[in-house]
């Protein structure tokens, strides 16, 4: 695959809201999912998700995509280097965990996931696991 598409983002939107009511007991959440730029292909937030987390998801999902890493290794990345996140001259860059990037069976980026509304570990575990799913197609 060399693109994501719609129908693929709202398969991934599908089974991190599946995950979550499994996984989380049901607790709303907010999912997003980008293509390799960053830019929104496809959102959902269960009933009860707290706004807040509408853009935090968003966020996610951007910012794995653009960095091309998950949000947590982001966030270890500047504790490790003792760096801010301004410096990547991108205002709306997150270290938030809770974003996994998408890549496909060559390991090449074709966009991200990210969900906000539970803790986030809670939230990382989730988009990690669909990212891994993902990947072995």
């Amino acid at each position: 695959m060399s693109h994501l598409s719609l129908e693929h983002a709202q398969s991934i939107i599908s089974q991190v809201i599946s995950k979550a009511k499994h996984e989380a007991a049901g607790r709303p959440i907010c999912v997003a999912v980008c293509d390799e730029r960053g830019l929104l292909l496809a959102f959902a937030r269960m009933d009860g998700a707290p706004a807040r987390s509408v853009q935090i998801s968003q966020g996610k999902a951007y910012s794995s995509a653009r960095m091309g890493l998950t949000t947590q290794a982001v966030l270890e990345r500047l504790h490790r280097e003792k760096i801010e996140i301004g410096y990547f001259c991108d205002p709306d860059i997150t270290a938030l965990p809770g974003g996994s990037p998408l890549k496909n069976g060559e390991g090449r980026l074709v966009g991200a996931v990210g969900v906000s509304g539970l803790t986030s570990t809670e939230d990382q575990a989730l988009t990690d696991a669909v990212a891994a799913a993902f990947l072995a197609g």
